[in-house]
């Protein structure tokens, strides 16, 4: 286990996961182009979920880099991970069980985003976030939550728009259960 731990924290690693992360941010924000453009700005900075989470951990890697730490992005980036990792994973099952298919980029998000998840806990022993770090992650994540499915800013998918509100509430439940595991992670430090 040690082994594994010191090859996660290699600067080669590191350096090649902050370029994965970097074309993934990018990426997602060209997904989210459409939905942005008819966005009203005072909802774009909540609107990009998972690139945004993925920016989160782009900041956490540099830092990580340069030998430091910035534990309020490994609280924004754990928690918004894990929650937008799985949260994507779900959704585009769920397209795939009420259609019957998932044309290449769902299944390209289902493992692009499952891999968000996974890196959010791999590096689990890294962070040294506290609780205040947790608590305006969480302030951060439950607001983007009333952002979407209050104010109808989520992410766009056509084929699910009957079932927002279990959408949502399965949202707020996915919410609160990454804030657990950043307050988790953060206790063990």
């Amino acid at each position: 286990m040690l082994y594994i731990r010191e090859w996660l924290m290699h600067r080669s690693f590191l350096t090649l996961l902050l370029i994965v992360n970097i074309i993934g941010t990018i990426y997602g924000y060209i997904w989210y182009g459409p939905q942005l453009a008819e966005t009203p700005t005072i909802f774009l900075p909540f609107v990009p979920d998972s690139p945004t989470a993925s920016l989160f951990f782009v900041f956490v890697l540099m830092a990580w880099l340069r030998h430091t730490h910035w534990p309020l992005m490994e609280a924004l980036a754990v928690v918004t991970l894990v929650k937008y990792g799985i949260w994507a994973v779900v959704m585009n099952m769920l397209v795939f069980v009420i259609t019957g298919q998932l044309g290449w980029a769902g299944w390209m998000l289902v493992v692009s985003h499952g891999a968000m998840a996974v890196q959010a806990l791999l590096y689990a022993p890294h962070y040294r976030m506290s609780f205040i770090h947790v608590a305006i992650a969480a302030i951060w994540t439950l607001h983007n939550d009333v952002i979407d499915y209050v104010f109808g800013m989520m992410p766009q998918y056509q084929m699910l728009s009957q079932y927002t509100l279990q959408i949502g509430y399965f949202t707020f439940w996915l919410s609160i259960s990454s804030i657990a595991v950043a307050y988790i992670f953060s206790r063990r430090r």
